[in-house]
């Protein structure tokens, strides 16, 4: 458990980019359908390398 920060800053991207999620989503819905997926990449992620 000695790289979990990294499970740690993905979860933190992920957070950022749901923000960013709910603050475009009445501008721009194509941008913020792209940072929705990439914060599911970014969540998966963490859950892979936590495993």
């Amino acid at each position: 458990m000695g790289n979990a920060w990294v499970a740690v800053l993905l979860l933190a991207v992920a957070g950022f980019l749901v923000g960013g999620v709910f603050s475009t989503w009445k501008n721009s819905k194509g941008l913020a359908v792209a940072l929705g997926v990439a914060a599911g990449l970014a969540i998966a992620g963490a859950v892979l390398w936590l495993r």
